[in-house]
């Protein structure tokens, strides 16, 4: 993934987490394992959610596609990231992320900053667009 503008990043406006996406999912997935006080709200909004947006008429979905989340995905995703237990999570899957050389600081700051760049989108109302390059 490539690195967002520091500027953006330092005004909570861009967020960008640069290896391992696959493992920040797989943590977020083991909510559903937990049943969080949310469970009649999926937890994919967190990391996966919201609907394609073409970078043009003729693109390739895949080419990277564009996802946005609209503010209702948006603070559905702070709520998400505030009520779950980074420790629970960990306890659940952690032993798996070791032959990836993920260690729980990584997910940790990961966490901690996707819970304050949710934050600040759902409390000003915004939407969050994601992007995703392989």
């Amino acid at each position: 993934m490539r690195q967002v503008d520091i500027a953006e990043h330092e005004a909570g406006i861009a967020y960008s987490i640069n290896k391992g996406w696959d493992a920040v999912n797989d943590l977020y997935a083991a909510a559903d394992a937990l049943h969080t006080e949310d469970t009649d709200q999926p937890w994919n909004p967190a990391i996966y959610g919201g609907h394609p947006v073409p970078h043009s008429a003729d693109a390739d979905p895949s080419d990277p596609p564009l996802m946005l989340l609209e503010p209702p995905g948006a603070s559905q995703a702070a709520r998400f990231l505030t009520t779950v237990s980074l420790e629970k999570l960990w306890n659940v899957v952690g032993s798996r992320f070791g032959s990836l050389d993920w260690t729980r600081q990584e997910h940790l700051e990961h966490h901690r900053d996707l819970q304050e760049f949710c934050r600040q989108a759902a409390s000003a109302g915004h939407a969050v667009v994601k992007a995703v390059w392989a």
